[in-house]
């Protein structure tokens, strides 16, 4: 009786004759015997670690009202998928959700005058973490799919499909990230906005209005997301050098996506998204009514449906900018 696979047909030597091995014990086929079991231990950590990352971190973004119950509970769903399948996956979100929450709580008393949707330390809900992770956890669970727990470098010549789908996250958390941190420091900043459909002045807290700050933001949040993604990428994945090399151009790929992000945000927010002033409440306001002079926008998507055709259009973009690069 002999153990033979494809490889050793090709190989006649590699052929194992196991009558010359019935005397042994068990105990000498210790590399065979011992693999299903560590893949098996390997498989049960990670998920294991996910579920304790995800708990934490939701259980204390409940706490600091940087989310209510139900976007809590979201985020625990998204997060330990995005852990459980690679840790690369949910450091980035990981970064994405620290670094908004933070900039999202900066500059607290001056939002409160200007933002008629300020919510005390920016709580989201369910919609909001979805519109804003849906997509890069669709595309996690493909690639988990296709390869399993093993993480993969960008390389077009090992797998097209592959290389589209992780860019396709680079490009995904990258506009989210450029969006939040352009959004949140733009406002601030004494520059007066300017709507990008015409560049004409306008009120702070208009959809479709960008400063020169905010763009840089946006672009240094893509940049952000790269460098982590790149990092963490030199422990977790193997590829051979010219490759390795070759996954520095991430950073700059997520720096130009954070940046084409916020710019079809502010595109969509200036066409098809509502703003006006309300003469009531003294600020720029997100729907049409009796005291409210419009400023910009059709009354067609909220911020919500805006943020997520962005994403999916910068997530289409940046997949096939990886296939082209890599």
């Amino acid at each position: 009786m002999t153990i033979f696979s494809l490889h050793n047909l090709k190989n006649p030597s590699n052929v194992l004759n196991v009558s010359k091995f019935r005397g042994m014990h068990r105990g000498s086929f210790v590399g065979s015997w011992n693999l299903p079991s560590s893949k098996m231990e390997y498989n049960l950590i990670q998920p294991s670690v996910a579920v304790i990352i995800a708990s934490i971190i939701a259980f204390r973004a409940y706490r600091r009202k940087s989310l209510n119950l139900s976007g809590a509970l979201a985020g625990f769903i998204v997060m330990s998928t995005h852990f459980a399948i690679n840790y690369r996956y949910g450091a980035v979100l990981l970064v994405f959700f620290f670094t908004s929450s933070k900039l999202t709580k900066v500059g607290e008393e001056k939002k409160r005058v200007v933002d008629a949707d300020f919510k005390e330390g920016g709580q989201r809900n369910w919609v909001q973490v979805l519109f804003n992770s849906g997509i890069a956890t669709v595309l996690a669970v493909i690639i988990w799919k296709i390869t399993g727990w093993q993480d993969k470098c960008l390389d077009s010549k090992d797998s097209a499909l592959v290389t589209a789908l992780i860019g396709g996250i680079l490009g995904h958390y990258s506009c989210c990230n450029g969006d939040t941190w352009s959004s949140e420091l733009g406002i601030l900043g004494d520059a007066t906005p300017r709507l990008i459909t015409n560049f004409k002045p306008v009120r702070k807290g208009t959809n479709g209005a960008v400063t020169n700050a905010g763009l840089l933001a946006a672009t240094a949040a893509g940049a952000v997301i790269g460098l982590t993604f790149v990092l963490l990428g030199f422990f977790t994945a193997k590829c051979d050098y010219s490759t390795t090399l070759k996954q520095l151009l991430v950073i700059p790929l997520a720096a130009v996506a954070g940046l084409c992000g916020s710019v079809i945000d502010s595109l969509l927010g200036a066409t098809v998204q509502f703003s006006g002033f309300c003469t009531v409440r003294n600020k720029v306001v997100g729907k049409p009514g009796p005291t409210v002079k419009r400023i910009s926008g059709l009354n067609i998507l909220d911020n919500n449906a805006v943020n997520l055709v962005s994403v999916l259009l910068t997530t289409m973009l940046t997949s096939l900018a990886c296939i082209y690069i890599f």
